[in-house]
């Protein structure tokens, strides 16, 4: 029950004061894996196998120690619940992911394209300065849909499984994802340890924020059925699941051509249904919020079931 109370205090901490708008520890931790990727990349001559040992030693060294010590100082009595709660609560982003998608609807609401391609820049790596209103909203709720499973999801399933030095462990292994899992010349081999911790950590928590989508939304047979059959299809284990099942349940048609650093992708059709608009942002976001709570209550209904 202490767990769900602290999952239910994190989660309020979120959304009344949101992210740390200055020193965020995600920001610092994400110069110190830049530093650490200079001295570990090494040569141009490396070879395959050489960059990828690289990159898992470069995985080791910014997680074990962050994780050892989110382990120790948990460990104190009273101050170590204060330090979980406070790590869970920085590991959220609740309201962060919400302002996010409602500066893109509010610019899209006004015909402010510009403005919306900007603020939806914020939030997906794909090009946006040729987005029209279609594809600016379908580009805010695969990311919406995506990042619920991040931000919110992920971290509370490894927090119920582990405590603050399992949301630790995975916030922090979802950044180095992010900055390193690509599919490139340069994070093709490096970048490898990364995609694939990630992948792992966020397997389970990505199915049940799908399942989480299919039972919350609009149309939960369609949702359940775009999963089962698109999800496969997707490049990345995790985001197909839980994209597929979003927008099916939302009833709208996702996925499709998108264009990264310059070149054109042929990404498989995800969910089924109209082409998204401007408030189908602020649908996807309160499908997430309400995910959001279902989680907190069967974390709560768990609790008082092993009291």
């Amino acid at each position: 029950m202490l767990t769900a109370l602290l999952c239910l205090g994190a989660v309020l901490l979120d959304l009344h004061w949101g992210e740390p708008r200055r020193w965020h520890p995600l920001v610092g931790f994400g110069g110190l894996a830049r530093r650490v990727e200079v001295l570990v990349y090494g040569p141009p001559e490396l070879n395959a196998e050489e960059r990828r040992l690289r990159g898992v030693m470069a995985v080791i060294l910014l997680l074990v120690p962050f994780t050892v010590a989110a382990l120790l100082l948990t460990r104190f009595p009273l101050i170590g619940v204060i330090i979980a709660v406070g790590l869970l609560y920085l590991a959220i982003g609740a309201r962060s992911l919400a302002e996010h998608a409602e500066a893109v609807a509010a610019a899209l609401e006004a015909g402010d394209l510009p403005q919306a391609r900007e603020k939806v820049a914020m939030i997906v790596s794909r090009d946006t300065d040729e987005l029209d209103e279609e594809g600016i909203s379908r580009a805010t709720v695969e990311s919406v849909l995506e990042n619920g499973c991040d931000a919110i999801f992920g971290a509370l399933f490894w927090f119920v499984i582990a405590g603050g030095p399992g949301v630790v462990l995975y916030r922090l292994a979802n950044t180095l994802d992010a900055m390193w899992g690509y599919r490139n010349a340069r994070y093709l081999q490096f970048g490898w340890a990364a995609a694939r911790w990630d992948d792992l950590l966020n397997w389970l928590p990505a199915r049940l924020t799908a399942l989480s989508y299919v039972a919350l939304g609009k149309s939960p047979a369609q949702g359940w059925r775009c999963w089962r059959e698109q999800a496969p299809t997707w490049k990345s284990p995790n985001a197909g699941p839980v994209m597929a099942a979003g927008a099916g349940a939302l009833g709208l048609a996702l996925g499709g051509p998108a264009r990264y650093h310059g070149a054109w992708q042929d990404r498989p059709a995800l969910g089924e249904g109209l082409a998204p608009r401007a408030e189908d942002i602020r649908r996807a976001v309160r499908l997430v919020q309400r995910a959001m709570w279902l989680w907190i209550g069967v974390i709560a209904l768990g609790g008082l079931v092993l009291a």
